[in-house]
């Protein structure tokens, strides 16, 4: 056991404290009446308290210590590193599965039986990244309470029976359903095997390289989905998707069985707490239903009358939320009073918007080329390469950045790529040469993902309070994957609307002509959400609070409540970039 030093607090309360990396148990003992237990903060002693100068009682009188300090017992290098490397490769074929169904999927598609464009296909872009994101937002949360480990498993089960049964699946309308429900899988296992690497590995070199890979692991597993859906296209007929799926449903049982052989027994780091489930099902609902709303629009168009209804619903579920978290919820999932703290607000906003014309670019890339030059989903595949290599170059160049360039214009950057790479592919002409403006414009929004998610973190934990980071990291990578597919919903409307205007009445050699119009218009949406971002950015977004990583409320506000020791144990297990960037 780690050497422990003795903090000073308020004179009726003792607690141990250990190092950085090791998390200690949630307290044992409660607080008289409350039935919850109960967490002390320390305060300069030459501060008055007003609990100083009151009588003890039942529960100011009670000693609270932290017992059993090391949360994961230790294990050798050799299997932390077995360790290390299961969860990347995990990782890594998830997103292999992602790029599947958006490099081949209009192709796709059509062998379902659906022969679409783009905007009435973008479920099939849209579907996973929507359950991925919107689960990511509380299963952190799910893995202290209930173990990280035992999380990441069940993440990688859902996943796997997800992707095999999506390989049998003959129906567009039943594919997605179960491709939703393998995005279940991936939001589940992403927060919690995080988690896992920085509880397994100390601060240091080794996590620094283990976690530069992890981040690695989606640009070079959408490459090679990329590439395997272009063999399968080639193949022809959905039994090489069935193999494909198939083959990725085994990996990720492989892993998930290795996984449960060689990591240690685990002790919940909160063990003893309490979840939001009423705000986790309200937060979930608010965010599903709305995003329904907008991808499913496309296809039915807002004059059907459940379109409007789930609007609604969504709507009313997220007054209700908001509701809820402010009065009357004990530990909420999403405390309010974060959206208060200086530039966090207008984070969110630059980030969701970023994501949004992201996935809008990358969606409408591909269609272009499939449907306009009648390239194959080979070369597609091929034509993705670039971008995978910029992916994976910007994340070692944002991390070689942010410590010598302002978080603020690290993120300006990568919301200033994504406007140039949608203006480029928005102006060019049917026929080109994939070298004149598409070239440039895979590898210019390669930077986009990782500058701003990075960017963001930096800025998110320093702008809210240490109680609040777990939240706000959280929330920020909830909004990375959650915007790519509400993205696609508001284009795929604009774009759906404006080829069916301009197709009235149209002959049949006008109608490329009007395609063309629907995709430039979904293109000039996403440039116009990307500048809207960029002047956020530029007008609202800072690095606050002189620098540092949170800041410590109860300086400033001693009346502060105090903070929870799950959302202090969230932040030290989310906190992924800064440790990288260390």
């Amino acid at each position: 056991m780690a050497s422990t030093q003795t903090i000073e607090l308020q004179p009726a309360v003792e607690l141990t404290a250990v190092s950085r990396c090791e998390l200690p148990r949630r307290p044992e003992t409660v607080s008289a009446g409350s039935g919850r237990p109960s967490t002390a903060r320390s305060r300069d002693p030459d501060r008055p308290s007003s609990a100083d100068n009151q009588p003890p009682t039942p529960s100011t009188g009670r000693v609270f210590r932290a017992i059993e300090p090391i949360v994961i017992p230790p294990v050798s290098q050799g299997l932390r590193f077995l360790i290390a490397l299961l969860i990347i490769f995990a990782n890594l074929i998830q997103f292999t599965s992602n790029f599947i169904t958006i490099s081949a999927g209009l192709s796709l598609s059509k062998l379902l039986g659906r022969d679409v464009g783009p905007g009435q296909a973008n479920w099939m872009a849209a579907s996973y990244s929507l359950t991925q994101g919107a689960f990511v937002l509380i299963t952190g949360r799910l893995g202290a309470v209930y173990g990280h480990q035992k999380l990441t498993l069940i993440g990688l089960f859902i996943f796997a029976l997800g992707s095999l049964v999506n390989g049998f699946c003959r129906s567009y309308e039943s594919f997605i359903a179960i491709r939703a429900l393998t995005g279940v899988g991936g939001g589940v296992f992403m927060p919690n095997a995080v988690t896992i690497l920085t509880l397994m590995v100390p601060p240091g070199p080794a996590r620094n390289v283990l976690l530069g890979l992890f981040a690695a692991s989606p640009p070079i597993g959408g490459v090679i989905g990329a590439l395997a859906a272009g063999l399968c296209a080639n193949a022809g007929g959905l039994w090489s998707y069935t193999g494909l799926f198939a083959v990725i449903a085994a990996t990720s049982a492989a892993c998930m069985a290795l996984l449960w052989l060689v990591l240690p027994r685990e002790e919940p780091v909160d063990k003893h707490g309490s979840i939001d489930y009423v705000g986790a099902a309200l937060g979930l609902g608010s965010l599903l239903l709305y995003n329904i709303a907008w991808n499913q629009a496309p296809s039915v168009g807002w004059s059907t009358p459940y379109e409007i209804a789930i609007l609604v619903l969504a709507v009313a579920c997220f007054c209700a939320f908001l509701y809820w978290e402010k009065s009357w919820a004990r530990d909420p999932i999403m405390p309010l009073d974060v959206f208060r703290t200086p530039t966090f607000l207008a984070l969110i906003f630059v980030v969701l918007l970023s994501y949004m014309a992201f996935g809008i670019t990358l969606w409408y890339s591909i269609a272009w080329q499939q449907t306009l030059r009648n390239i194959s989903v080979m070369q597609t595949g091929v034509n993705f390469v670039p971008f995978g290599v910029g992916s994976v170059a910007s994340v070692a160049l944002a991390a070689y950045m942010l410590p010598r360039v302002a978080a603020q214009w690290i993120m300006a950057i990568g919301v200033a790529v994504v406007l140039a790479s949608s203006l480029l592919l928005a102006t060019m002409p049917i026929d080109q040469s994939y070298w004149f403006q598409t070239f440039p414009a895979m590898v210019l929004s390669s930077f986009c993902p990782d500058f701003v998610y990075l960017a963001a973190q930096i800025i998110a934990s320093n702008s809210v309070s240490r109680r609040h980071q777990g939240v706000a990291s959280s929330l920020v990578g909830t909004l990375n994957l959650y915007g790519n597919s509400l993205g696609l919903g508001f284009a795929g409307t604009i774009e759906t609307e404006v080829t069916k205007k301009l197709a009235a009445g149209s002959s049949a050699a006008e109608s490329i002509a009007d395609t063309v119009s629907g995709y430039r218009a979904a293109l000039y949406f996403a440039a116009g959400i990307a500048f809207l971002g960029l002047v956020l950015d530029f007008a609202f977004v800072r690095v606050p609070k002189n620098e540092r990583e949170g800041w410590d409320e109860e300086l400033e506000d001693h009346s502060a409540p105090e903070p929870q020791l799950g959302a202090v144990l969230a932040a030290e297990a989310t906190a992924v970039d800064r440790q990288t960037l260390a």
